[in-house]
């Protein structure tokens, strides 16, 4: 296993886990509820430790293509923490295209509890931290 892949694979989990605590604690701060996992799992029928799976792994996919993929278009920003962001939003944006699309596919997403603009702000700052996360534990390698 390359270093790559095991710095992916660790800023995967932890990004997710950090991302999924802010969209708990965000209730508390009077942003809507959001459970991902809960949300993967009512979607396709499945219990809910198979959506916590699924959300894990889709932060370790995440985590894999910004190692492998987007640390490559953003070389000429040097800052990681902006990388991070700028990833994050383009997760956000990805997320939000394949949940319309799913939600197209499984008959429908399930309903959301409150404001819609709160839960895209949540979302958006949910993102974007799981993206600086990723990018403080996915380093380039240092070229002579």
């Amino acid at each position: 296993m390359t270093t790559k892949i095991k710095q992916a694979l660790i800023g995967g989990v932890i990004g997710t886990a950090i991302m999924t605590l802010v969209m708990f604690i965000a209730p508390m701060m009077g942003m809507p509820k959001m459970n991902p996992p809960q949300m993967l799992s009512m979607m396709m029928g499945f219990p809910i430790m198979v959506g916590w799976m699924m959300h894990f792994m889709i932060g370790i996919i995440f985590a894999m293509a910004y190692a492998f993929l987007f640390i490559n278009l953003v070389k000429k920003v040097s800052n990681n923490i902006l990388k991070g962001a700028i990833f994050g939003m383009a997760v956000f944006i990805f997320a939000q295209i394949m949940m319309a699309i799913m939600g197209a596919m499984m008959g429908g997403m399930p309903p959301m509890e409150g404001s819609k603009m709160l839960m895209m702000a949540g979302s958006i700052m949910g993102h974007v931290i799981f993206g600086i996360a990723v990018a403080i534990f996915v380093k380039e390698p240092v070229t002579e």
